[in-house]
């Protein structure tokens, strides 16, 4: 396997790991400012009304590792990851909440990030994989 240089991976990597950020923070924007959740615990509360220690560190990190596993697998892999992935989402919320790192609004159901991640990761891998079209 041929490594690939830090330029040929921001070519390949970066608009879509721009993209994940452009929709988590709109997404959080808009869900925050509807009041369905909100960050308890999140840096510079006074100035950003959603976790951007999330949105700008630990999602690129996690689009990367995704998108690097849906390069891996096929094509029933990548949708057995979707699934998986939306799946335990809602879980990981959970987990969230009871850590106190978010918090829903009671009429939030958590079936709604099961459907926002399976549409998030599904666009966010068709973006890279239309960016990524060999000409």
């Amino acid at each position: 396997m041929q490594k690939k240089s830090l330029p040929s991976l921001i070519k390949e990597f970066g608009p879509t790991v721009f993209l994940a950020i452009l929709l988590g923070t709109s997404l959080d924007l808009y869900f925050v400012g509807k009041k369905m959740y909100m960050f308890p615990i999140r840096p510079f509360p006074e100035v950003f009304s959603f976790n951007i220690g999330f949105t700008f560190v630990a999602l690129p990190f996690l689009a990367l590792v995704y998108l690097n596993m849906m390069n891996r697998v096929s094509k029933w892999g990548r949708v057995g990851i979707i699934l998986m992935l939306s799946l335990l989402m809602p879980i990981v919320e959970r987990f969230s909440e009871l850590f106190g790192l978010f918090d829903h609004a009671n009429e939030w159901k958590h079936i709604y990030s099961f459907y926002g991640y399976l549409v998030f990761l599904s666009v966010i891998f068709l973006f890279y994989r239309l960016t990524n079209k060999e000409h």
